[in-house]
């Protein structure tokens, strides 16, 4: 099963975080979609102010099916090898998804002050579509 990240590639918290992610999966599960893409992310009918909200997870197989902002965090670390025991005990104690709710808020809507700004997009080494054609451009900034 493929699923596709959409994360800020001007954001240096949200790139170091997927280049972490790319590191760990080596394309096998994700593939990337910087939310600057508008053309990329009209296809899914995601517009920039849906990208406000937070990072979009969608599953590849059934688009329809989505999650956005802490969620879409959470269902990633739940995807990844291991990660579900953890994301089950996260969700387990109490209060813990809504102060991670609350967190995962602030620290969108303040990125660019307490992380920085990237002067260009990130494109991603496993950007949506590029394991199907040889020419992306893979380069890393």
């Amino acid at each position: 099963m493929k699923y596709h990240v959409i994360y800020d590639g001007n954001c240096n918290l949200c790139v170091t975080l997927v280049q972490l992610l790319e590191n760990l999966d080596r394309g096998q599960i994700f593939e990337y979609i910087p939310m600057q893409d508008l053309q990329e992310l009209e296809d899914f009918g995601i517009t920039s102010a849906d990208c406000e909200m937070g990072m979009i997870l969608i599953d590849s197989d059934t688009p329809q099916r989505r999650w956005q902002g802490s969620d879409a965090a959470e269902e990633i670390g739940r995807i990844l090898p291991g990660g579900e025991v953890f994301v089950a005990a996260y969700r387990a104690m109490p209060g813990m998804k809504w102060m991670g709710d609350r967190v995962y808020e602030q620290v969108r809507d303040n990125r660019y002050t307490l992380f920085g700004k990237r002067s260009t997009t990130y494109k991603s080494v496993y950007a949506i579509g590029c394991r199907a054609i040889d020419n992306c451009d893979n380069s890393k900034d």
